[in-house]
């Protein structure tokens, strides 16, 4: 499944019913930008503080370099999300933190653009990456956090399985603060709606 490495991005696709999840490639520029552009101020709040370059070409390369490196070490696995039916780039997904020996465990983060918000996406891009995280990784927990004011963040794990665990502290250092979050977490064994991949 993994495939050879291309353009310094594995060959490898997650496809679902109505979204497809691949890692971020070169010719993923002009979309990459316009779609970060256009959802700034949706995103910046919930995200670590964007640098004043953070969608121009320099900040793709910079991407698409370390989210290379890290595949290739097995730490970080990054993939953009598309719609099947029209190619549009409409969020991006990542696993991360990966652990092995007797964690066997890696966290997931996710954005979506402005346009596709609230829409079904991302519910199915998570399904993706856990079919992907517990059945080719072989991983035994994802976790996951977010901040407590993000409604739909936390619904949306809920909705896919996750189970609230506790708040953790001043987590994350997000749009410049240090900032509390929720932290959800979702075993191999827990229930989980089914999604299902295609070739």
């Amino acid at each position: 499944m993994f495939g050879l490495l291309t353009h310094n991005a594995p060959s490898i696709r997650l496809v679902g019913p109505r979204v497809v999840l691949r890692p971020l490639q070169r010719q993923d520029e002009k979309q990459w930008s316009e779609i970060r552009e256009v959802s700034r101020s949706f995103l910046e709040r919930w995200e670590p503080k964007w640098p004043s370059d953070a969608t121009s070409p320099a900040a793709f390369r910079r991407r698409l370099k370390r989210f290379s490196a890290e595949w290739r070490d097995g730490t970080t696995y990054s993939f953009l999300i598309f719609n099947r039916s029209d190619d549009a780039l409409c969020g991006g997904i990542t696993l991360s933190n990966i652990r092995r020996g007797v964690a066997q465990s890696g966290s997931v983060g996710y954005w979506v653009g402005a346009p596709y918000a609230r829409k079904g996406v991302m519910s199915e891009a998570v399904q993706l990456l856990l079919n992907f995280s517990f059945d080719t990784l072989g991983l035994h927990r994802v976790e996951a956090a977010c901040l407590p004011s993000n409604g739909p963040s936390r619904g949306l794990l809920e909705k896919s399985g996750f189970i609230q665990e506790g708040l953790a502290r001043q987590f994350l250092r997000i749009d410049g603060m240090w900032q509390d979050h929720v932290c959800y977490a979702i075993l191999r064994t827990d229930p989980r709606p089914v999604v299902p991949m295609y070739d």
